[in-house]
């Protein structure tokens, strides 16, 4: 259709070029947006808090520690730890991988991750697929997502490939990407940037008007401006004094430098692209007062685990557990982000210890230090003492209670029986409540009691 149009004469052509792409515009690229600023996912990266949310989030995932566990009922176990999450192809970290897929979720909306399998079919390495050559659909016969690779030089099965969503409409197969569905935000943010460095670019202190005395034709005034320019454009040549002849003057017309890099407009920005990603602004650099949601570091830091990693670890955990056998399932650490002070650690460690539901080991390892011998074993709230001596504080309280019951005059046999106490011998010494035992001949103890049996 094109070919015919634009190769037609002017007078059997329908439409001109100039009616299908705008009287006298430029050509416009479906990236460009309404402020005048290209926005794709290579380009959004140069905005420097597209760039410090992006980075934070991959840093931070991409180096939390990673477990593989199995399920026994309802106990949690430790499992072998494939080769693949430790090193998930060659040459290529845990940590590069994971970084891969969390800037592809961040920006396309969507990670895919090629399996590839060795001879028995085990998972012999990771690849992080561009996600921009990828085509998701379903297959005819079968209804499994099928991904095609650079318009069909390649299709891969279900079964082959990874696919992890950012945010996905009903219906679709592919996830949203941030950057298309807030493009016109992020244009605005860049447009911004681009104004002030031009200011700068331009010279700060020459914007104005030459006005001359006589009349000028079209040359003769660019070159007046282009003279002028030479001498004074740009930032190194901002400041140097000027030379006007023939009557000519200069009457400046720029603004204040501050108005003319919108620093207000340009901090609204960097709150909007931290909104986009679920960043807490202060976590990308903003210190201006009301960019921390709380006044506890920890409390700032439960609420992006919570409200912002949380929802991708668990995609990517649930998407890589599908390589594991059985029950068997892959799981990130996030403790360690969740620590406070070491006061505030000290009284949750002091607590958990006392509640019995942590142990000494526990403790230490949490905060990366060495067991112990003898660390294992849990304590019960009581006396703070071995589980497996809990017995003995049992044991004890039944005994005070015997001796309240025989003291009242109950018969010691039934007493016993009653508690469930072992029958148990006495020497037919009186309590000594009622008489001191350093007060008894050991040789002659008839001479104050008669012995039981004597």
């Amino acid at each position: 259709m094109f070919r015919r149009l634009f190769t037609q004469s002017e007078s059997e052509r329908d439409l001109s070029y100039q009616q299908i792409w705008g009287a006298g515009g430029d050509w416009v690229s479906g990236n460009m947006t309404w402020a005048g600023a290209d926005i794709s996912q290579k380009s959004s990266l140069q905005l420097s808090a597209v760039y410090a949310c992006v980075r934070l989030l991959a840093d931070t995932i991409s180096t939390l520690p990673a477990d593989t566990y199995t399920r026994s009922g309802d106990e949690r176990r430790p499992y072998p730890q494939p080769l693949w999450v430790t090193e998930p192809d060659v040459g290529v970290t845990r940590q590069d991988f994971l970084q891969q897929v969390v800037t592809s979720m961040l920006l396309d909306g969507n990670a895919f991750i090629q399996v590839l399998r060795g001879g028995t079919g085990t998972v012999a390495a990771l690849v992080v697929l561009d996600p921009t050559r990828i085509e998701v659909r379903r297959n005819r016969e079968t209804r499994r997502p099928e991904y095609v690779v650079d318009q069909g030089q390649a299709v891969l099965s279900a079964d082959d490939v990874l696919h992890i969503t950012d945010l996905r409409r009903p219906g679709d197969l592919r996830g949203i990407s941030r950057v298309t569905e807030l493009r016109q935000t992020l244009g605005l943010a860049r447009a911004l940037d681009e104004f002030a460095a031009r200011f700068f670019g331009n010279g700060s202190t020459t914007s104005g008007i030459i006005e001359y005395p006589g009349n000028l034709n079209r040359e003769q005034a660019k070159d007046l401006v282009d003279g002028f320019e030479a001498a004074h454009k740009g930032l190194r040549k901002a400041h140097r004094p000027g030379v006007l002849s023939g009557g000519a003057t200069f009457k400046k017309t720029g603004v204040d430098p501050d108005n003319a890099q919108m620093l207000g407009s340009r901090q609204m920005s960097v709150e909007e692209i931290a909104r986009i990603f679920g960043i807490p602004p202060h976590m990308i650099g903003l210190t201006t007062p009301g960019a921390m949601s709380y006044a506890s570091v920890e409390q700032n830091a439960i609420q992006f685990v919570t409200h912002t990693l949380r929802p991708m670890v668990t995609k990517i955990e649930s998407a890589l557990s599908r390589l594991l056998p059985g029950d068997a399932f892959l799981r990130f650490n996030m403790d360690g982000l969740l620590r406070g002070d070491s006061i505030s650690r000290a009284q949750y460690h002091s607590t958990a210890l006392q509640a019995g539901w942590e142990t000494v080991n526990d403790v230490r390892r949490i905060e990366d230090l060495p067991p112990i011998d003898g660390g294992d074993q849990i304590r019960v709230p009581l006396a703070n003492i071995e589980i497996n001596a809990a017995s003995l504080v049992e044991l004890d309280k039944r005994v005070i209670m015997a001796q309240r019951l025989v003291v009242s005059g109950f018969e010691p046999s039934s007493v016993l029986e009653a508690l469930g106490l072992p029958q148990m011998s006495h020497t037919g010494l009186p309590s000594v409540q009622l008489q001191g035992i350093a007060q008894i001949d050991p040789n002659n103890p008839e001479a104050v009691y008669p012995v039981a049996g004597g």
